[in-house]
């Protein structure tokens, strides 16, 4: 919910009063009538005199941000703090750089969850001097994103689901797990 609407003090820019032809100038309804729709549009004055700041991810308030986030096309749903939806925006093009890549799906990942998610697939590339070489990777295509934390029930599965669905080459059929972590993907 938008949090828009009279800001109690907030004077209009741009008074209407002033704007009235001088017949009105001296009539006291005609110049209260206009000072209430100076306090409606007040606030949309102000919006737009700072407009440039609201599409700025670190300046804009919170439930614009939220509003970004769905316009750049961010995988978040929401419920990450702050700092990390203003990241999401700021970082949103670069992201969409690499999209369908094994690295775009690991910051998708990591963005949502903060976590590095360990990702096997089954491509490969290879080159061969002689005609008709064995083929790289495996036969069947697939996709396996494995999200190793501490506390494996602290993840939704589905929205892990979800931000790999978005994030994966459209070809390629997934599975995408959370595990516990374990003493060897400490680093991850």
């Amino acid at each position: 919910m938008s949090a828009r609407g009279s800001v109690e003090g907030l004077g209009s820019s741009h008074p209407l009063g002033g704007e009235l032809p001088a017949v009105y100038a001296d009539d006291d309804f005609a110049q209260r009538f206009v000072e209430g729709l100076d306090v409606v549009l007040a606030p949309l004055f102000n919006v737009l005199d700072c407009l440039e700041a609201y599409f700025d991810p670190a300046l804009a308030p919170e439930d614009f941000v939220d509003w970004l986030t769905g316009w750049v096309g961010t995988e978040l749903d929401g419920t990450e703090p702050l700092e990390i939806r203003r990241h999401a925006v700021a970082t949103a093009v670069s992201l969409h750089r690499v999209r369908g890549t094994a690295q775009g799906l690991a910051r998708a990942v990591q963005l949502a969850f903060g976590v590095r998610p360990q990702i096997t697939e089954s491509g490969g590339a290879t080159w061969s001097a002689r005609p008709l070489g064995p083929f790289p990777g495996a036969p069947r295509p697939s996709l396996r994103v494995t999200l190793h934390v501490s506390d494996p029930s602290s993840v939704d599965p589905h929205r892990l689901q979800a931000v790999v669905a978005a994030a994966r080459p459209a070809h390629l059929p997934f599975t995408a797990e959370v595990s516990a972590k374990t003493l060897t993907h400490e680093g991850n």
